[in-house]
Formats: C-alpha cells, structure tokens, sequence
C-alpha cells in the first residue's frame, strides 16, 4: 500500500519542475508558440473549432414510449441497436398522403 504524500510521479523533477507564479503570468497559448517556432500554416492545422464538426444529417434527440419487450428485443441484438431499430421505422414510415 502506497501513501497519497510520497508519489514520485507527483513530485516535480528537473524536465518537469513546478510552475511558478511567474511562469504562470507569462505562459502564452500553445498556438502561439506553434506559430512562432513552425510557423502560420502549421498552426492553422492544428487549430479547430469548439466541439465536434456538426453532421450534415444529424438526428433528433426524441423521447419515445415503447414496449419493455420491444426494447429489450432490440437490445439483446447487441450493438448497433439503435441503428437498426431506426433502419426498420425508417422503413414503416409513411409516405406522403393523408
């Protein structure tokens, strides 16, 4: 049994010391320093938007009242379920008319 007070990982070494309140005060983002050592091009392609890169075909998140054994059926199929359970009501879904 290890104690919490004497990790050496936790502890700071010479390639790894700890920051101080100076270092903290005029660290500059990463981007920043990218740029100024590899250059503009590189730090573009590392540059990326806030979150994930929105599907042309997104779904809806819906809530939807369904039998237990009818979930339960689908589920034990494994993974993908939902997939295929979209599959099959894409595939009952009314087509045009009244």
């Amino acid at each position: 049994m290890s104690t919490i007070g004497d990790d050496a990982v936790s502890r700071p070494d010479d390639e790894n010391p700890e920051w101080t309140r100076h270092d903290v005060s005029t660290a500059r983002p990463a981007l920043t320093v990218i740029e100024g050592v590899f250059g503009a091009e590189a730090a573009e392609a590392l540059r990326r938007g806030p979150g994930r890169p929105r599907k042309p075909d997104r779904k809806v998140n819906q809530t939807l009242r369904l039998d237990a054994e009818v979930l339960e059926a689908y589920r034990r199929e494994g993974d993908g379920w939902q997939t295929r359970m979209n599959a099959v009501l894409r595939e009952h879904m009314p087509r045009g008319g009244k």
